[in-house]
C-alpha cells in the first residue's frame, strides 16, 4: 500500500503529513526520522478508524513545503494540493464523522484521567506559550481552537461546552451556508491559506497530537489503566 505524504519542514526538522489517511502525521529531527516512524502512525490510525492493516506500506512525498515555522513544535502551515479541490456530499459525512469520531475519542481519553490537574511532566516553553501539562491543560488547549480554525472558513462559533458539543456546533454553522462543499479557499491569518478540507483535515491532527500526549502523560504520571481509544500503542 503506497502512503502519499507531504514533507512540510523547517531545516532538517520535518513533519510528514500522510494526505490520504486524514490527519495522521510523523514528526522529526530529520526527514528520515519522520519516514522511519510513519508505518507505525499509520497502523495506529487504522486501528483506531476500525479497518484492515495492509501487508506492507511504501511512503512517498507529493508535496514539499519549507516553512519558517517552529517545525519541532508541531507548527504547521501547508495547505496540501488535494486541499483545494470540491468536496462531494458523502467525502464531506465521512470525513465530519472522523473530525467527531476523533473529538468524542479525545473526550473520552480526558475524562478517563484519574486527576486532571495532575502531571510529572516538567515545565516547558513553545512558540505558543507554556506546553500544556495536565489533562486539564491539554484539554482545554485542543479545545479552544474550535471557533480559530472555523473562523479561517468564514464561519462564526465558538469554544463552550465539550469538543464535542462545540464542534457539532460548528459543523451545523458550516452546513448553513449554501456553498461550503466548493470548498474554497481563504487567505486566512498570518497569510495562512485555509479550505474546509483543510480544517477537517487539522481537527483531526491536532487531536492526534494533543491525545498522544495526553495519554503517554497520564500512563507516565498515573500507571496502567488508562485507555487508549486512538490505538497509540
Amino acid at each position: 500500500m503506497k502512503i502519499s505524504c507531504v514533507w512540510e519542514h523547517n531545516g532538517s526538522d520535518s513533519i510528514l503529513h500522510a494526505s490520504s489517511y486524514v490527519g495522521a502525521y510523523t514528526r522529526g529531527e530529520t526527514k528520515d526520522i519522520a519516514l522511519q516512524k510513519m508505518a507505525g502512525e499509520i497502523v495506529s490510525y487504522l486501528k483506531w478508524k476500525g479497518e484492515a492493516l495492509p501487508d506492507a506500506l511504501e511512503v512517498m512525498i507529493v508535496q514539499e513545503k519549507a516553512s519558517g515555522l517552529m517545525i519541532s513544535d508541531a507548527d504547521s502551515d501547508v495547505l496540501f494540493e488535494e486541499e483545494r479541490k470540491t468536496l462531494s456530499g458523502v467525502e464531506y459525512e465521512e470525513l465530519k464523522a472522523l473530525a467527531l469520531k476523533s473529538a468524542q475519542d479525545f473526550l473520552d481519553l480526558y475524562e478517563a484521567i484519574p486527576d486532571r490537574e495532575k502531571s510529572c511532566l516538567p515545565v516547558r516553553m513553545t512558540f505558543y506559550g507554556q506546553v500544556p501539562r495536565t489533562a486539564s491543560e491539554m484539554y482545554e488547549h485542543t479545545k479552544n481552537v474550535n471557533d480559530y480554525y472555523f473562523g479561517e472558513i468564514g464561519v462564526e462559533t465558538d469554544h463552550e461546552g465539550t469538543i464535542v458539543e462545540c464542534r457539532q456546533r460548528g459543523f451545523a454553522m458550516l452546513e448553513s451556508q449554501p456553498d461550503f462543499l466548493e470548498n474554497i479557499v481563504y487567505p486566512g491569518s498570518y497569510g495562512e491559506e485555509w479550505s474546509l478540507r483543510k480544517v477537517l483535515r487539522r481537527f483531526i491532527w491536532h487531536d492526534r497530537i494533543h491525545a498522544k500526549a495526553m495519554y503517554r502523560m497520564a500512563v507516565k504520571t498515573f500507571g496502567g489503566g488508562i485507555p487508549d481509544p486512538f490505538r497509540f500503542v
